[in-house]
């Protein structure tokens, strides 16, 4: 083996040499990207790709029915309730070397599926954070997709993109080799040059991963298609199997067509990307709202960060008073949200009896604002 000896590398057609070697076997290098993505930090679409956020659970398992969050931004999509259970870190297995957590599914019967039918977990990925992908266009950038996987299955597995109309799509196919063992994925895809791809605040990219999906929503892993393909033609169906575990993380889908290192964010970053689609009202938070008639109360929770869109609201209030009065009756109170603005939502609360332009406090339950996609 020969050693090339040299100062500086540099174009025949550059004003500038893009490495400078050192005399102590350092080198200094002027990048303009990096795989063809941001340099640093921005890189992964995903967000809580490595499965450490849980606000809604806590790490406690849910049953995995159709529109079930789990672990943040992970949702299921499932034509029957009840065949699947899902908790962050499900078995209390090693997570591959670097990570803590990851996302654990279990499946609860042996289902077979109809054609017609699907079981997915999947990642909706807002339209601001795909854009410069430009998909749809004449100049969409291929998308490397890198997670580990561990299944108590073997075989081929199968996933999906798809644009949020879901008229196209484009299923992949992956192998695990040996059951119970976590192993490294690296899927590349070359960009759609054709259909609708939203750039805004609703879904950009969907990511969907199989876990038993029907003939009819299932296509040949590897092409573009203008169809709603889920999975692979023939993928392995985890359902299938009563006790069937699969289990995921370290999922990172970046611009290029080679797999870099997780992009490891802190968890303060982490929770509040999270926090732009799901957040929650603590619980007894008090705060002060204005009756803003005899019957409807107004009352402003701050945000942490910005939502998405105008949230839902799920929870109630526990108490509601008066500062020169005794407490409402809030047995009957409905709730909903007027909107967002000032890093605070607007929360009305209705069917009330009280005081026109009297102020209240009100001490919320468990309560929790969702924007999801």
């Amino acid at each position: 083996m020969s050693t090339l000896r040299a100062t500086n590398l540099q174009h025949a057609s550059a004003s500038s040499p893009a490495i400078v070697l050192a005399s102590d076997s350092t080198a200094t290098a002027q990048l303009s990207s990096l795989n063809g993505g941001a340099l640093a930090g921005a890189r992964n679409r995903i967000i809580n790709g490595d499965m450490r956020i849980d606000q809604r659970n806590a790490g406690a398992s849910v049953t995995g029915n159709n529109s079930v969050y789990t672990v943040d931004r992970w949702v299921i999509a499932a034509s029957q309730n009840s065949k699947l259970t899902v908790q962050q870190n499900a078995g209390s297995v090693t997570p591959p070397v670097g990570f803590v957590n990851y996302l654990g599914i279990t499946s609860s019967s042996a289902y077979t599926v109809p054609v017609g039918e699907l079981f997915n977990v999947c990642q909706f990925i807002e339209g601001f954070n795909t854009a410069d992908l430009a998909w749809g266009t004449a100049n969409a950038k291929s998308v490397v997709l890198s997670f580990w996987v561990r299944s108590s299955l073997t075989g081929t597995f199968g996933g999906a993109f798809t644009n949020n109309a879901q008229d196209r799509s484009y299923p992949f196919s992956y192998s695990i080799s040996s059951a119970n063992t976590w192993e490294q994925k690296t899927i590349t895809v070359a960009g759609d040059t054709t259909g609708t791809w939203l750039t805004n605040n609703s879904s950009g990219i969907k990511l969907w991963f199989g876990l038993g999906v029907g003939s009819t929503n299932s296509g040949t892993a590897g092409a573009w298609a203008a169809a709603q393909y889920l999975s692979a033609t023939g993928a392995t169906s985890v359902v299938g199997t009563n006790g069937a575990t699969f289990y995921i993380t370290g999922v990172q889908l970046e611009p290029g067509s080679v797999a870099t290192p997780f992009e490891r964010r802190s968890y303060g970053q982490e929770l509040a990307l999270c926090q732009r689609y799901f957040q929650k009202v603590g619980a007894y938070a008090r705060q002060t709202g204005a009756a803003t008639n005899a019957t409807t109360l107004c009352v402003p929770v701050p945000t942490p960060v910005t939502m998405r869109a105008t949230p839902s609201f799920s929870g109630s209030v526990t108490q509601m008073k008066s500062y020169n009065a005794g407490g409402v009756t809030i047995s009957s109170a409905t709730y909903s949200v007027l909107g967002i603005h000032d890093a605070q939502a607007e929360i009305s609360i209705g069917n009330l009896s009280i005081t026109d332009n009297v102020t209240y406090w009100v001490s919320f339950n468990a309560s929790s604002l969702s924007a999801e996609l």
